[in-house]
């Protein structure tokens, strides 16, 4: 959990320094996870890299941020689930976050997915994030 921890911070003080994009090192996880963020429309595009680091070449995710008139679409990220604390939902729990204007990324049985995905599925499972 604490390397998707990494990314999510990456990616909010990318956007608040301005920069275009992140590179991240690779993981399914992570690749899931920066799916759904674009499917959502807050980062442009997704795509797995090799980065060559010393003598071997390393699997990486470079994101691309999206920006509207020089706003960037991530305003706010907060971690659900920790490593020391694991939040799980039903899903009667799953309730719209920021009024509709943010998600929530759960875990499920069938994979990754928003919480209004997995609500209109029946499905829970672990909360990971909200994202706004």
């Amino acid at each position: 959990m604490s390397s998707i921890a990494n990314m999510l911070v990456q990616l909010k003080n990318a956007q608040a320094a301005g920069l275009s994009n992140v590179t991240v090192p690779f993981s399914r996880m992570k690749f899931e996870i920066a799916k759904v963020l674009e499917k959502r429309g807050f980062i442009e595009e997704v795509e797995e890299k090799k980065k060559k680091m010393r003598k071997a070449e390393v699997p990486c995710l470079s994101l691309k941020l999206k920006y509207e008139d020089g706003v960037g679409a991530i305003n706010g990220i907060k971690l659900v689930s920790k490593q020391s604390r694991r939040v799980y939902v039903q899903k009667a729990d799953l309730k719209p976050v920021r009024s509709g204007y943010g998600i929530l990324v759960v875990s499920t049985s069938k994979g990754l997915m928003t919480g209004d995905e997995a609500r209109k599925a029946g499905l829970g499972g672990e909360a990971l994030f909200e994202i706004w």
